[in-house]
């Protein structure tokens, strides 16, 4: 039984795409908390969410990982890296040295470190061109669990967040179905019973034409690409000053997710 959980790392993690009532963000993590202290008697879980968007690998060893160690959970879930990766000239191999030392110091404090992969990025357009760097990455990520004896929450094989309604409107972050979706999957992988199965298809879709599918590239690019583009020239980070959302209640959650449903 899992008594504690900390979750680190980014934007991902922090849950950017699922806004609750108050514009703080839910997020997989929050939601796979729910999961995990729902099989515990009322008030024996605790839950911290460290995660902020838009940080690098680095700076999540350095600001979020002495606190994670310090709180000495259970579980410990790390995402970290895919910032570093979608930079353009970085090289998966050398991330990936990184986040293995993350790995090895994480490993030898706390019980269970669960990593996660990137998404499948076939389908994305403004990430499209950095499969095969996020594949390479992957590969990385997997055999570094194999040593150290990690379970992977592996996002690339779970093929139900391809279809573009498990995105938000920017194409970069989950949907709050997306992240529901991520959250069953964490559960399957720790083997905890889950409410419904994340590879659960989607109903259909009218298709669209070519048309709305031009307008909604315009809309996108003005909106989102335009001004991520920006902070990327101006140095800016979308998480530079964002606090990450601390100990959090299950309860409290619950009654956020509920409020949006």
């Amino acid at each position: 039984m899992i008594g504690s959980y900390v979750a680190v790392g980014d934007s991902f993690t922090e849950g950017v795409g699922d806004p609750g009532p108050d514009g703080a963000f839910v997020g997989w993590a929050d939601r796979f908390a729910v999961l995990l202290a729902d099989r515990l008697p009322e008030g024996d879980f605790d839950y911290t969410n460290l995660a902020v968007r838009g940080k690098l690998l680095d700076q999540i060893v350095e600001d979020q990982m002495p606190r994670a160690i310090e709180l000495a959970p259970d579980l410990i879930s790390f995402c970290a890296g895919g910032n570093d990766i979608i930079r353009p000239g970085t090289d998966p191999d050398e991330v990936a040295e990184r986040f293995e030392r993350a790995i090895s110091t994480l490993t030898s404090a706390v019980g269970t470190v669960m990593v996660t992969t990137g998404f499948d990025t076939r389908d994305i357009p403004v990430l499209r061109h950095l499969r095969g760097k996020i594949a390479t990455y992957n590969g990385h990520v997997r055999a570094i669990a194999d040593r150290y004896g990690c379970p992977v929450l592996d996002l690339w094989s779970l093929k139900t967040v391809q279809d573009r309604r498990a995105w938000d409107d920017d194409r970069l972050h989950l949907s709050p179905e997306g992240h529901t979706r991520v959250a069953l999957r964490a559960g399957q992988v720790l083997g905890v019973e889950v409410p419904a199965d994340p590879d659960q298809p989607w109903p259909p879709l009218p298709p669209r034409g070519t048309f709305e599918v031009r307008r909604d590239n315009i809309h996108w690019a003005r909106d989102y690409l335009v001004p991520w583009i920006g902070r990327r020239l101006r140095g800016e980070s979308s998480g530079d000053h964002v606090s990450a959302k601390g100990h959090l209640s299950p309860d409290d959650i619950k009654s956020r997710i509920a409020s949006v449903a």
